[in-house]
């Protein structure tokens, strides 16, 4: 009797104490049932039997405290070790006091006795501020501490030399609301979300180039190269072509084919009541048995390319829900260019925890085919910029706050399948055959080994990849690693440009860019100019994407591929947007050109090119920002810090994230009203000049700031006034008693505002 009394109390105390007792183990029986009055923490072991996952997978602990701690992003090297990137010092406590600490980390954890749980921990890098992401290439890594992204040369597992790539990689934006992802994707360039920059070693040169913005945290591809993302409502979102085409134009806002919405579903099913979700005051946040009801952390989103799940499971997405202890199951779909997808349940989800303190940040392919999550394992994931009075009473009587020294990583893998990762050879044939695996993730793998490895002696292996028509994926992947050794051949372009499978023709058309020079564009005119005299439909936007890198070499033959173009396909809207993406400066002149043949002004090709000369045309009369930021100094940092993100510098809003300020009459109309919504918030849709906004168009809330500590009245006045006299906006400035008259008329409320209440009705 007495034994068992001390089990119990060890048990108990294992269970209640601090993360840092963890011990190694891969027991997964023990009946762990949560208090319902508090958010204790479970012992990672325990933690997997809180969690219901689909019918034939279970989850198993690869690494817990105090191996990993506060993990948000993982990637894996050749030899299978994980490297993992811990934020430490994100929201010490519900003001976020202490967040600028050095103590953030880059780890190596590994599995040296080969049972699958991490044993052992190396640290590569410490001392940094909110480490967010990495990324390994060329023998080194790239590491993102805001606002920097540093390469460091990697010697037996310590930093070597310390190179900066970019010092403005995250000079805008709360830690919310700041670039990450550094995904190396299939054409060999380094993508990321909440940003509108790529990047690209060649040689001992960084390449930093303009694209597309994309998402908020997380960022995956597909298996052709196609990206994916969202924002913190957003299920999932993406590119229906290649990453690296469409950027050309700077007044071209939006273009179509780009940050699409894949999945509009937005309903959420968690396992248990979810009080402790920044707005869960609100009517319709929660249901009736408090749970949430829409995504209002959707992250780390991954396209799952594995080949152990089975074929049910190609082709879809998961998402990670922390504020909701989740993990989404999307299934995806292609019809003529679009992707899109739906969920896979109602009424269920594909994992859901009753452990409050799971938060699934990012989601990652494994090299054996298992789905790998983070889990950052705390109770405050939510930043202070928008914590509101009402969650902070939750994280107090939930107290949420301690402890901070948790993290987990798992990995989601079928019952009964044994799942094994493939060893890596160090020879190049061997590295091309695995170009053809079915694990996209040892694909991935097998490309990056030979660019990096500069195996020249591949290349006839490659080229003989290139032709055997039995395995796409193997030619998709040949084709990229030649663009990545620069070897890459004309005729071997030309070739697959005439595939009849549409996925390698595509991949064809994708590479054109790296493909075209002063030899050898003449060739490739002529065949863009074959594929619209056949009328080929699907592959006529990449033919229009594809001119802008005809121009350099001869400005008429680009621009006869644009009129034969807009000819065929004025109503097509995705070819539309190709052809303006070439245009910019041109546009004015190339809607005069093609007035004669395309008069219809309801066309695609014709109200495109109208919002773009409007917006340039009104951009011209924008005032003088270096006049602003003299008069308001602080209003332009906070502009800058929490603003723009979501609403753009030129204040034209961002597609599915926030409407435009410029010219609003929201802006620079009733001082009361515009103080009261960056105060406490909106939700629902919003008319500016005439056009509903609404949701999937941009997010549903915008959160509200009067809560923040560190934002004070004269902050909100100077940003207000900021942006009342910034771009073609000329209203008067805002006070601070003005600001501090609405918090006193307000000094109660929590709850965001809706244009309804605003506008008396």
């Amino acid at each position: 009797m007495k034994l068992y009394i001390y089990i119990f109390l060890v048990l108990f105390v294992f269970t209640l104490y601090q993360c840092q007792t963890y011990k190694k183990t891969t027991t997964t029986d023990q009946k762990v049932i949560p208090d319902t009055t508090g958010s204790p923490v479970i012992p990672a072991a325990a933690a997997i039997n809180l969690m219901k996952i689909e019918a034939g997978f279970e989850v198993e602990l690869v690494a817990a405290e105090p191996l990993v701690t506060a993990p948000v992003a993982m990637t894996f090297d050749a030899k299978g070790r994980i490297w993992v990137v811990e934020m430490v010092g994100y929201m010490p406590d519900v003001y976020g006091k202490g967040e600028d600490k050095p103590n953030g980390k880059i780890v190596i954890l590994e599995d040296k006795n080969g049972d699958g749980l991490a044993d052992d921990r190396k640290v590569f890098l410490d001392s940094l501020v909110l480490p967010r992401a990495i990324c390994l290439i060329d023998g080194g890594i790239l590491v993102a501490e805001s606002p920097n992204i540093w390469y460091y040369e990697i010697k037996d597992d310590k930093p070597g030399k310390r190179i900066l790539v970019d010092g403005k990689y995250a000079v805008e934006g709360n830690v919310e609301h700041q670039p990450n992802g550094l995904l190396r994707a299939m054409d060999n360039w380094i993508y990321n979300a909440k940003s509108t920059k790529r990047y690209r070693k060649i040689g001992d040169k960084w390449i930093i180039e303009e694209t597309h913005f994309r998402g908020q945290w997380g960022i995956s591809q597909d298996n052709y190269g196609r990206l994916y993302y969202n924002d913190n409502s957003t299920n999932l979102m993406s590119d229906y072509f290649a990453p690296g085409y469409g950027a050309g134009n700077p007044d071209q806002h939006g273009v179509d084919g780009y940050a699409e919405r894949t999945v509009r579903d937005n309903r959420v099913y968690p396992a248990r009541p979810t009080p402790g979700v920044n707005r869960g005051y609100m009517p319709g946040t929660l249901d009736d048995s408090l749970r949430l009801t829409n995504f209002t952390a959707a992250c780390g989103p991954v396209i799952y390319r594995g080949h152990l799940f089975g074929d049910a499971y190609d082709f879809n997405a998961f998402v990670a829900e922390p504020s909701a202890n989740l993990i989404k199951r999307n299934v995806l779909r292609e019809k003529g260019y679009e992707v899109t997808g739906k969920q896979a349940y109602q009424g269920k989800e594909f994992l859901a925890s009753i452990d409050e303190r799971f938060r699934p940040v990012s989601l990652y392919n494994g090299p054996e085919g298992a789905l790998y999550l983070v889990d950052m394992y705390r109770g405050i994931i939510q930043h202070k910029t928008y914590v509101t009075p009402y969650l902070k009473n939750i994280i107090a009587e939930r107290k949420l706050s301690q402890p901070l020294g948790c993290g987990r990583i798992y990995k989601i893998v079928p019952k009964g399948k044994q799942a094994t990762a493939p060893k890596l050879p160090s020879d190049p044939k061997g590295l091309v055959e695995l170009l053809g695996h079915e694990n996209g993730f040892v694909r991935d793998m097998a490309q990056q080994l030979l660019i990096d490895g500069r195996y020249k002696s591949a290349i006839p292996y490659l080229r003989a990849a290139l032709a055997d028509p039995e395995r796409p994926l193997k030619t998709i992947h040949a084709l990229w690693t030649l663009e990545g050794l620069a070897a890459l051949q004309t005729n071997e372009v030309l070739a697959l440009l005439q595939s009849p499978q549409w996925p390698v023709k595509a991949q064809a058309l994708s590479v054109l860019p790296s493909a075209i020079n002063s030899s050898s564009y003449h060739y490739f005119t002529e065949a863009l100019m074959k594929m619209v005299q056949a009328d080929d439909q699907m592959a006529a936007p990449y033919v229009a994407f594809s001119a802008n890198y005809i121009r350099p070499f001869d400005a008429g033959a680009a621009d006869k591929l644009l009129m034969d173009l807009v000819r065929k396909y004025p109503g097509n809207a995705y070819v539309s947007a190709a052809v303006i993406s070439n245009l910019a400066f041109r546009e004015e002149r190339f809607a005069s050109d093609i007035e004669r043949f395309v008069p219809d002004v309801n066309l695609a090709i014709k109200k495109q090119l109208k919002n773009v000369i409007t917006g340039v045309n009104n951009s011209q009369k924008n005032r003088d920002p270096s006049l602003l930021i003299r008069d308001f100094p602080k209003g332009a940092a906070l502009f800058a810090s929490t603003c723009q993100t979501c609403h753009a510098p030129d204040g034209n809003g961002i597609k599915s994230l926030a409407p435009p300020l410029n010219k609003s009459e929201w802006v620079t109309g009733n001082k009361e009203k515009l103080i009261s919504i960056v105060l406490y918030g909106l939700t629902g849709p919003i008319k500016i000049n005439g056009h509903v906004y609404e949701a999937p168009e941009i997010s549903a809330d915008m959160p509200g700031i009067a809560h923040s500590d560190e934002i004070s009245d004269d902050d909100v006045a100077q940003v207000l006034s900021f942006i009342r006299g910034s771009w073609e906006n000329n209203a008067g400035k805002v006070s601070i008693d003005e600001i501090a008259n609405i918090r006193k008329r307000y000094k109660d409320r929590e709850k965001a505002f809706t244009i309804a209440e605003l506008e008396g009705k």
